[in-house]
């Protein structure tokens, strides 16, 4: 790993620059921002898309599912219980997953210098 590169899961994480670990990369809930506040690295060489989307409901629904197929096998709850319960759950793991999993992604394609598809 190169000297001037944070950690990936540490920057993923923390929600932090890629190459300083240090400044912030969002400037609201989900927007990235322009670029670090430390180290100046131009934040616009990346696109995440909607690939954190796809994997944080890959990752939640996983366990939404085997926590509610637990609670069911377990308890018994009615069905409204059911909604009650994981409804909420379920909206705020995703929206928990979402900043993290997006950093991470960014993260990723900063060390690999990921871009738009080019010809040699």
């Amino acid at each position: 790993m190169a000297n001037d590169v944070a950690p990936l899961w540490l920057s993923g994480l923390r929600c932090r620059c890629p190459r300083c670990g240090k400044g912030r990369l969002f400037s609201s809930y989900l927007k990235i921002a322009p670029g670090c506040s430390v180290c100046g690295l131009d934040y616009g060489f990346a696109d995440a898309g909607d690939g954190p989307a796809v994997f944080v409901v890959l990752v939640a629904g996983a366990l939404i599912a085997a926590a509610a197929a637990f609670v069911e096998l377990n308890y018994h709850p009615p069905y409204w219980m059911h909604l009650v319960i994981w409804l909420p759950v379920t909206v705020g793991l995703c929206l928990a997953l979402l900043p993290p999993f997006k950093a991470t992604l960014f993260a990723l394609q900063y060390r690999h210098d990921a871009g738009e598809g080019r010809l040699q």
